[in-house]
């Protein structure tokens, strides 16, 4: 799982409308690039400002393009003789 804090309001919400609908979210964060499902958003008003915590939970990366290139289709007209 993946920890991600905010203060922006826009951010958070776009955040709770990825996990209402069930869409991946992406967060880019000191260089990471995470995608994955939302599972939680909690408010912390602790500190003079409101800030939200993401928990979000990383998809399964995806095989590259080339790894998933199959094998051609090779189709042979059959020559039927009567």
């Amino acid at each position: 799982m993946f920890t991600y804090e905010t203060t922006d309001r826009k951010e958070a919400r776009r955040f709770r409308m990825a996990q209402f609908n069930g869409r991946p979210a992406t967060v880019r964060s000191a260089g990471a690039t995470v995608t994955g499902r939302v599972r939680a958003i909690v408010e912390s008003k602790s500190g003079a400002m409101a800030a939200w915590v993401v928990t979000i939970v990383p998809d399964e990366p995806k095989p590259a393009a080339s790894a998933m290139r199959l094998a051609p289709r090779l189709c042979f007209a059959a020559e039927d003789d009567f």
